[in-house]
């Protein structure tokens, strides 16, 4: 789940089954029979058995935590985008054109020469800022103004959707400022967590030191930052209760702050930040923001700067010389992760230039590589997805008719928005220079801000994208109560343009399911057809809903995913019912086409066993330890293997499907299974 801009529930694909080719041995369009284990029965773990073959053939990578399928789909989707752009890259084009910013911009990204010489100059300027800095309005004005190009300081700073009101653009501000990216790496007192704590200030200490602190005062700068961060991260409410909408909107009068959350130079903030006038907020998470205005409060102004120049120097650091990138890979790649070797520049250049002007490259992406009859095709897939999820609604015995007539409602009115947008993103203002990379990424962001900016107060643009056409990936929006499938996904192994319906049922129709289920998981079933925050069932079905949820909650705590180490059924619950009723409503929609009536062996496979070896080969892949606990602790969706050996022994149709029974290991009792959609 990410956040962009407003709740949002994001279906980020993490692994999938690389590109097959037609007429080899073994082979058919879109399944490699060498991908998998025949050695392990489908019972006893249907992960190993449909993709062991191809963890076996495809060791991690030294540059990758995890490597998939996935990954190899975006090194090829990365290899196809470097063309474009380097075909950009260095031409004479006219100045303010798409290509030559992108083209300029890749070009800066890949010049070491000049990067290495720069060293920490580029950031000099935001540093001096905060260096001047006297008095703590200065550091109200100075944390408002880094909040347009730096990571948020604090507490962060929004625009989007009023959740009550999804017509209409509201500010909201949320918990935010850590660097580590979740609370419990600050607070919990177990090996890992201690030894993270130890490099991340490690971490803090070289790269101030890179930044031309002495060792001493580097050693003082990251003892207040960790001082600082630990701090917000034990006031930050926790994961679980991120996801619960309810919870996370307070609607507040800008009067009513001082009283409600704390007192503070409010008008300050949001003059600084250009949000000068507005009368009225949702302040996401309140104690939170009240304890880093107690900290902005009480710390001396020289600890504040250090805390303010961290900010800037972690977010810069990717885009400035080795000595930073190598620091920040240490921690984040090597420590957290598990990664062995920074990935090579030009990968890191162009996810840079993708994620400053993706719509400029996007243009390009679906120009060359996006065919029409895909789109055509992805409609249609569509709409059967749709009339699928429909009849299996009218046909549950656990809901009412009066939530079942509101469900449909809410079906009927989903947005479909398939490989990209109508209209494209305009990036006249936006200025690509000569002067540095760092300024470069600075003024993207900064025209990134303006365009949030722009959207203050006025009715939500229903036509925008949250994706660029080039991703790899899927997105549910319960606030505009849209679908979205960009381009990029519309590949092998999710989408075959000449496959059997089977593998594309089991491939990008489960990820249709899932986006759609999205719409009905334990926190989008709480927005309306307009994208609403409101209860529109009735509460004995709200209540039947929670009992068969938690079917699913239970059985994902019970799962191992290393050592000690257990799932998270509570944070993943709103995934695993996606991908539990994507399976479901394409399976559903999957026995209406010809080739599932026919019931027809290709490969020695039946129809329906093709399907689920499609869907188990969206995740194949490999993935090191400490990816694995990072993964755990961050991530709102479970771990691949648990993606398919989780989800499948809730699924009737994988039983018939390969004969599974009592004696397999992953049986489930039909009265134990979860049933919901």
């Amino acid at each position: 789940m990410k956040r962009l801009l407003f709740p949002i529930t994001v279906f980020f694909i993490m692994t999938t089954i690389g590109c097959t080719e037609q007429g080899k041995t073994g082979m058919t369009q879109g399944l490699n029979i060498s991908d998998m284990d025949t050695t392990v029965s489908p019972g006893e773990s249907f992960y190993q058995y449909a993709t062991g073959g191809w963890q076996k053939a495809n060791p991690i990578p030294d540059e990758y935590a995890r490597y998939g399928s996935f990954d190899k789909l975006r090194e090829e989707n990365q290899h196809q985008i470097q063309a474009l752009i380097q075909d950009l890259s260095g031409q004479d084009y006219e100045n303010g054109t798409n290509a030559q910013k992108v083209g300029d911009l890749y070009s800066i990204g890949m010049d070491s020469v000049k990067l290495n010489s720069d060293g920490a100059e580029p950031i000099r300027p935001l540093l001096q800022k905060i260096a001047d800095v006297v008095s703590k309005e200065d550091i109200i004005r100075v944390s408002a103004q880094l909040s347009k190009v730096v990571s948020n300081p604090f507490f962060g700073f929004s625009v989007g959707p009023d959740d009550k009101n999804s017509s209409m653009n509201i500010v909201h501000i949320y918990q935010s400022g850590i660097g580590m990216g979740d609370r419990d790496y600050y607070l919990l007192q177990n090996e890992h967590s201690q030894n993270l704590r130890a490099a991340y200030i490690k971490l803090m200490e070289t790269q101030f030191q890179n930044t031309g602190y002495s060792e001493a005062d580097a050693k003082k700068a990251a003892a207040n930052v960790m001082k600082i961060e630990t701090e917000l991260a034990g006031a930050h409410v926790t994961k679980e209760m991120r996801r619960l909408p309810e919870l996370n909107y307070h609607k507040l009068l800008v009067s009513e702050l001082d009283n409600q959350v704390a007192p503070f130079a409010w008008n300050i903030y949001f003059d600084e930040l250009g949000a000068a006038g507005i009368d009225s907020l949702n302040v996401s998470q309140i104690e939170p923001v009240k304890a880093a205005i107690a900290i902005i409060e009480r710390e001396p102004i020289e600890v504040l700067k250090d805390y303010l120049s961290w900010k800037v120097i972690n977010s810069a650091a990717n885009y400035l010389s080795d000595d930073f990138v190598n620091a920040n890979f240490e921690f984040y790649g090597r420590t957290m992760s598990g990664s062995k070797e920074l990935r090579p520049r030009w990968r890191r250049t162009i996810d840079a230039v993708n994620g400053a002007m993706g719509e400029a490259v996007g243009q390009l992406y679906v120009e060359k590589y996006f065919p029409a009859e895909a789109k055509e095709r992805m409609l249609n897939l569509v709409e059967n997805l749709k009339i699928s999820l429909g009849e299996r609604i009218s046909q549950l015995e656990w809901m009412s008719d009066a939530t079942k007539e509101k469900a449909q409602e809410k079906l009927g009115t989903f947005i479909v928005k398939i490989g990209y947008p109508d209209k494209w993103k305009d990036y006249s203002s936006l200025e690509i220079k000569d002067d540095s990379y760092w300024q470069n990424i600075m003024r993207a962001s900064e025209f990134a801000w303006e365009e949030m900016m722009d959207e203050l107060g006025k009715p939500v643009d229903r036509t925008k994208w949250y994706m660029s056409p080039q991703t790899v990936n899927a997105y549910y929006s319960p606030s505009s109560n849209e679908i979205c499938f960009p381009a990029g996904i519309l590949q092998p192994p999710f989408f075959y343009m000449d496959g059997d319906d089977a593998i594309n049922y089991g491939g990008i129709g489960v990820v249709i399911g899932h986006e759609m289920t999205h719409g009905f998981d334990d926190q989008g079933r709480k927005f309306d057809k307009d994208g609403n925050l409101t209860d529109w069932w009735t509460a004995e079905d709200a209540a039947r809903f929670d009992e068969r949820a938690n079917v699913l909650v239970d059985f994902f705590d019970n799962i191992v995913v290393l050592d000690t180490v257990h799932a998270n059924g509570t944070f993943t619950l709103g995934e695993n019912i996606a991908d539990h009723g994507g399976l479901q409503v394409a399976y559903h929609a999957f026995q209406k086409t010809d080739q599932a009536k026919k019931d027809e062996n290709i490969d020695g496979f039946t129809p329906a066993q093709r399907f689920f070896l499609s869907y188990a080969g969206l995740w194949a892949g490999n993935v090191r330890d400490a990816e694995i606990l990072r993964l755990t602790q961050i991530d709102p969706h479970s771990l691949g293997k648990w993606r398919v050996d989780g989800a499948l022994p809730h699924i009737e149709a994988w039983y018939e499907a390969f004969g599974i029974d009592s004696e397999d290991p992953m049986y489930v009792p039909a009265e134990e299974r979860a049933s919901i959609w």
